[in-house]
């Protein structure tokens, strides 16, 4: 049996270390979306030999109320859910309100060919795809 000396103090410290590195963690994935968003969708990232594929969960929300732009190496998703369930039975009526805004950002690498940037929401699932540009091929340079 080893003895361990106890630190009441270890517990706080480690706490806080947790919600610090938490916190952290949110605001350098999320950038600005923190402030600006009432829910964050989960987000798939794959990358291929010849692109990048976004999956981004985004039940209820229309295609229309999504906006996807690139601007500066920043790829941004954007939109707005609103919808409402309502259920009727003898005795009883309940609505429920789904509302709130989403917010977005990735920061893309050079090898992203921003022109051709795709997008298509199906079932609640929005798809970006990102190709990537063709490297330069290498040559050899004589010297002369």
């Amino acid at each position: 049996m080893s003895l361990v000396r106890y630190q009441p103090w270890n517990s706080m410290e480690q706490l806080r270390r947790e919600m610090g590195r938490m916190f952290d963690q949110h605001s350098s994935t999320e950038g600005s979306s923190i402030a600006t968003s009432d829910w964050v969708p989960a987000v798939d990232i794959k990358e291929t030999e010849k692109e990048f594929i976004i999956h981004a969960d985004i039940p209820g929300v229309d295609p229309d109320d999504i906006d996807v732009h690139m601007e500066d190496g920043m790829l941004t998703i954007k939109g707005e859910r609103e919808s409402e369930t309502k259920e009727e039975h003898e005795g009883y009526k309940r609505v429920e309100r789904q509302r709130g805004s989403f917010y977005r950002r990735f920061s893309l690498p050079d090898t992203a060919n921003a022109d051709k940037i795709s997008a298509k929401s199906k079932h609640g699932v929005l798809e970006i795809i990102i190709p990537k540009q063709e490297k330069a091929q290498a040559r050899k340079i004589e010297v002369q």
